[in-house]
């Protein structure tokens, strides 16, 4: 059984898009706290019902399992919990605080809730889904006609969220790297970060090595 090592650190990091075995075993022996598996077929990180129930398996203890979806209908969602043990469903799509709430009592299952932040107006619509999801992630908006809403390896000034708490845990994302993610948590104050492209050596590719420096930044 895989080992998880944990870092020194209270930062919890979850790295999404994974797609091999390799990576479960890079995560686990970095220190990740959630592993992430998306569900989106335009992404280059989308994996079957096959792949992700094989991945997940391999996850051990400490290790939770979170389905990244996009506005996926309710026969989706059934057939990928139905497959894959999983610990928590992410939503990252336009899906509305009363969607969170019916996947929320159909599954069973914790949902994290993305919400895109490019300026200060958008922190707004965080507070739609406080109380709602029983996590937020707040994920730099994707460019303009951008295929994917997340995993686009762009950021946002985190100077706006400084400082601010909202009710219930949250995480931050958005081109986050080994290099500026100390300084992204300094920033934010956050005490929960995503990875995806940060720690990748091509789209859809992880690199153990950088999996283990992102950790060790924190």
């Amino acid at each position: 059984m895989l080992r998880v090592q944990r870092p020194g650190a209270r930062v919890r990091v979850k790295v999404c898009g994974l797609t091999r075995p390799a990576d479960v075993e890079a995560c686990a022996a970095a220190g990740a706290a959630y592993m992430g598996l998306v569900f989106f077929p335009k992404s280059p990180r989308h994996v079957d019902l096959d792949t992700a129930r094989e991945l997940a398996l391999l996850a051990p203890p400490g290790l939770a399992k979170v389905a990244l979806t996009v506005d996926a209908d309710d026969a989706t969602l059934d057939a990928i919990s139905a497959a894959v043990p999983l610990d928590m469903l992410q939503l990252h799509g336009r899906e509305t605080p009363e969607r969170v709430r019916a996947v929320r009592a159909r599954l069973g299952l914790p949902v994290m809730k993305a919400v895109g932040v490019r300026e200060a107006a958008d922190l707004a619509r965080i507070a739609d889904y406080e109380g709602v999801a029983d996590q937020l992630l707040i994920d730099a908006k994707p460019p303009e006609g951008a295929d994917l809403p997340g995993g686009n390896g762009v950021g946002f000034d985190h100077r706006l969220i400084a400082g601010r708490v909202w009710q219930g845990p949250w995480m931050l994302a958005g081109g986050l790297t080994p290099e500026n993610v100390a300084e992204a948590v300094r920033l934010t104050g956050a005490r929960q970060v995503d990875v995806s492209s940060g720690v990748e050596a091509a789209p859809g590719r992880k690199d153990p090595d950088l999996i283990a420096a992102f950790c060790a930044a924190l």
